[in-house]
């Protein structure tokens, strides 16, 4: 599983590389601190693999991942090529391990092309399409490689974050956090990498959408 996850993610850095612009999910951002900012994301579609039966999120996210790849290489059932998009996104179900987490859902949004008509994947891939609804994310970037121990401390930064911020403001966390890298394995400086948690922010304009049923 390991060798085939880092030459998965080898193939699509080169895929990137070859491509003049890399989709990802459209926002715009609403607010902006000194350590994180608001964005408001439009509705969209992505496509979730669970892995729930994992605590490790360097765990999880290669499980997951090495289905999604799978799927955009053709395993689905109209045979498609799916182009990469970024962010990777490994979302917790909210538990008692890492995170909070009892499990995880690695997520890749779909491009436009196949947005309204999404290819279906292969049952025993076990993943599926869902509604990201429009909602605001706070965002709290950080380089490096993701690993265990760092996601959860980034994740405790922006929660204390939001907490001092909350006190002055109208602002709700909602649901657990992802974490959204944008590198392969083998990128070693000017690592991309963020933590996300939904909120409801109405005095910035953020609608009140539920949390995304994976």
């Amino acid at each position: 599983m390991e060798k085939t996850w880092i030459a998965a993610m080898c193939l699509i850095m080169a895929m990137i590389r070859n491509t003049t612009a890399t989709e990802s999910p459209q926002y715009t951002v609403v607010h902006t601190e000194s350590d994180f900012e608001i964005r408001l994301y439009r509705t969209s579609v992505w496509m979730s693999a669970p892995a729930v039966n994992l605590i490790s999120f360097e765990k999880a996210t290669r499980n997951g991942f090495h289905r999604l790849f799978q799927f955009i290489q053709g395993a689905n059932l109209n045979f498609s090529r799916i182009p990469m998009t970024t962010p990777v996104l490994t979302t917790t179900v909210p538990g008692t391990g890492p995170l909070e987490s009892q499990g995880y859902y690695v997520s890749f949004y779909l491009p436009t092309k196949f947005q309204e008509n999404p290819p279906l994947p292969l049952p025993e891939l076990n993943i599926k399409s869902y509604g990201f609804e429009s909602h605001c994310v706070a965002v709290r970037g950080f380089s490096g490689f993701a690993k265990d121990e760092k996601v959860v401390k980034e994740a405790e930064k922006l929660d204390l974050s939001l907490s001092r911020w909350g006190g002055e403001s109208e602002v709700k966390r909602k649901g657990g956090y992802s974490i959204a890298q944008y590198n392969g394995p083998f990128r070693i400086a000017k690592r991309r990498n963020e933590v996300w948690v939904d909120v409801h922010a109405p005095q910035l304009g953020c609608p009140d959408a539920g949390v995304a049923a994976y």
